[in-house]
């Protein structure tokens, strides 16, 4: 059974493993579709930071305390809950499993080719540095109060100024990332 659906035409070689590479187009369609759902279910915009927010409260309590994760001013906003959010987050840690797996594009990798090639094959930097990223997209998220699938994909979906705006800025800040990040020398 082949299960090649690219969109660049590209088919694979005889015998090789089947291989699905979703097309963008599909995937916009898809997150569209999901985001009315979400609207329509449980009325509110899709959202991935809030949930993450509260399941550090929830790793939080059994150290802290029920009543410290209560009384701290940013828990106090998104106490541990079993809610949609959280659900949702569940959900796109499985559904993105579940989608390479489809694909055959499933692999664990400590240092991705691109980022070896630019800065070397130590896997300790490449965590380091993935955290720290991590840590600046979580506090940039929680200043704006929305990610990018809050601001950017709900926003935007609901033609909101601040969504556009997120959307344009995150773009423009991510290429200028990424030619500083993996310029090469000419």
């Amino acid at each position: 059974m082949t299960l090649q659906a690219t969109y660049d035409g590209a088919r694979p070689a005889a015998g090789a493993a089947a291989r699905i590479d979703w097309t963008p187009y599909a995937i916009g369609v898809g997150i569209g579709v999901l985001s009315w759902i979400v609207f329509l279910v449980v009325n509110n915009p899709l959202g991935i930071t809030t949930a993450l927010s509260q399941v550090s409260g929830a790793v939080a309590t059994p150290l802290l305390g029920a009543e410290a994760v209560a009384k701290n001013s940013y828990w106090a906003r998104n106490l541990p809950a079993l809610d949609y959010g959280t659900l949702f987050l569940v959900g796109t840690l499985f559904g993105g499993l579940g989608s390479a797996l489809l694909a055959g594009t499933f692999r664990i990798e400590q240092v991705p080719e691109v980022w070896a090639g630019r800065f070397g094959p130590s896997p300790m930097k490449r965590y380091a540095v993935a955290f720290l990223g991590g840590i600046v997209a979580m506090v940039g998220a929680r200043l704006a109060n929305g990610c990018t699938s809050g601001n950017g994909i709900s926003g935007g979906l609901q033609l909101a100024l601040s969504g556009w705006v997120f959307l344009a800025v995150m773009f423009a800040t991510g290429t200028a990332t990424a030619f500083a990040m993996f310029r090469t020398a000419r």
